[in-house]
């Protein structure tokens, strides 16, 4: 789940833009030429750059092809003033991911201190058998995010545990990501919690829990398979990690932190503020104030060296230390590479590249959005749907294409929900068959774009590159699929005197 909840009440009214003059409305050729230059550009950054191309060379993609969409927009009749209000309205949106990234950031470095993720990896390691380590993480990740409703909240906590687990049993961390991502999006998904969820209902014109029982029909078989797949990988993948390795690193990981049950309280405690609706982002900072005073309480001697200084004192060097993992996160001094590697992470800082990814993404959307080109897009596909299947097909692509062109998830879930609500009434087909092709594209689809918000903040939080993580997505790439084929078959597809009766 993007946690840009103030989308919800902006998407509407900047879908519209862009359609105003009709003099201004971009031709099909037009709205094709930036997404050809966008697909060029990123093949190309991919081609030169492999899993670093997020570390710069997306953005200048996005900027340039931003640039293209901004010319054509000019040549239309668009003024470079509305342009710029467009870019501002665009970032303005995603100032929310940027703070909660940010702030995910100091969580990383704070729960390190204080010895929450360390016991985290710790037990993980010793409860969890490698043979069962990935499909026990998607499981456990769904179950948290069905109770609480939020995947970015999963994977910024039990997610980084799973990470850390993996990193010491020497296990695959693109499968233990997908894993993850797997089950935290089927918790989101399936969760009356969940923004995205009520999103979609409210965006197909449904009622919240008719689209969750809905859902059931395409979600339950694609986690089942993605369970299936997730422990047929685990005996692909078995543990590389030597006896006397492993215990090297648990006896490291016990001589650097005092590990116990009773430092998970800071992980309890923003799940139950989450659960009981608690805004993201002080559930958040609750989080890291916590772990901070369970690092000053329980880790006293971590907490001086990351504010060692000759001329300060005890005290003084843990307020420095405690401020210094805030912005620059956590630096283990073990000795133990493998450890100093694992834990050496999070602050503030760490998010920055994320961050820069985040405002070019919504810098493209944004002209794109305001010059009429994405609706443009868009508006091309009602034309191809000729029956059930292929109207669900085409709500599916649409979900995914804007997930590509707009970067943030939120807007995807609302263009396909506005544009083909009255085609799916006229077609005689209820409501929730649209609610779930939505959810079924535009909310699964999103952590496996690397420019799209959902998308860098797994890669940022996890540690791992998209595209290492995507094919391990399983239960995200199943879900499109499936639901398609419902569509084509006409299983499980209700139509309106169904629903009515």
């Amino acid at each position: 789940m993007s946690e840009i909840s103030e989308t919800k009440e902006e998407s509407p009214a900047i879908i519209s833009e862009g359609n105003g003059e009709d003099s201004r409305a971009p031709s099909l050729f037009d709205a094709i030429i930036p997404a050809l230059v966008l697909m060029g550009l990123l093949s190309a950054s991919v081609y030169f750059y492999g899993d670093s191309s997020s570390s710069g060379a997306n953005q200048i993609a996005l900027i340039l092809t931003a640039a293209v969409a901004a010319i054509i927009g000019i040549k239309n009749g668009y003024s470079w003033d509305e342009i710029e209000d467009g870019i501002k309205s665009g970032i303005v949106i995603a100032l929310k991911a940027i703070m909660i990234l940010f702030s995910v950031g100091s969580l990383i470095g704070a729960w390190i201190m204080s010895g929450t993720v360390p016991s985290m990896i710790y037990y993980a390691v010793q409860l969890l058998d490698p043979a069962w380590f990935y499909p026990a993480a998607c499981l456990i990740c769904a179950i948290v995010a069905l109770c609480i409703g939020s995947s970015w909240t999963v994977a910024g906590t039990i997610g980084i545990g799973f990470i850390g687990a993996a990193t010491v049993l020497d296990l695959s961390l693109a499968a233990t990501a997908g894993a993850v991502i797997s089950g935290a999006y089927f918790g989101d998904k399936m969760s009356p919690l969940s923004d995205t969820t009520n999103l979609a209902a409210a965006a197909a014109n449904t009622d919240l829990f008719t689209h969750i029982r809905h859902m059931l029909w395409t979600t339950t078989p694609s986690f089942i398979i993605a369970l299936i797949l997730f422990t047929w990988v685990g005996s692909q993948h078995t543990s590389g990690g030597e006896l006397d390795t492993l215990n090297n690193t648990m006896q490291a990981l016990e001589g650097q932190f005092t590990i116990g049950l009773y430092l998970l309280l800071p992980l309890a405690v923003v799940f139950v503020l989450a659960y009981k609706q608690f805004p993201v982002l002080p559930s958040i900072w609750a989080g890291i104030m916590l772990g901070l005073v369970f690092a000053v309480i329980f880790q006293a001697d971590s907490v001086i060296a990351m504010g060692a200084s000759e001329n300060l004192g005890d005290a003084l060097q843990m307020l420095k230390g405690s401020w210094t993992v805030l912005f620059d996160g956590y630096k283990s001094t073990t000795g133990d590479s493998n450890i100093d590697d694992l834990l050496s992470r999070g602050g503030m800082s760490s998010m920055l590249n994320t961050v820069w990814l985040i405002i070019c993404a919504m810098i493209f959307s944004a002209i794109m959005e305001k010059t009429g080109i994405l609706a443009r897009l868009v508006n091309s596909l009602i034309n191809l749907a000729s029956n059930t299947g292929s109207l669900i097909f085409t709500t599916v692509c649409t979900g995914i294409g804007v997930n590509l062109v707009s970067s943030d998830q939120y807007i995807a879930v609302v263009i396909p929900g506005r544009m083909y609500q009255l085609e799916f009434e006229k077609r005689g087909l209820a409501p929730q068959n649209l609610s779930r092709a939505i959810e079924d594209s535009a909310t699964i689809t999103s952590p496996l774009i690397p420019w799209n918000t959902c998308g860098v903040f797994m890669a940022g939080t996890l540690g791992v590159a998209t595209f290492a993580y995507l094919p391990f997505c399983f239960f995200n790439l199943l879900s499109p699929v499936i639901t398609t084929i419902y569509g084509f078959t006409n299983f499980k597809i209700t139509s309106l005197e169904q629903a009515q009766a």
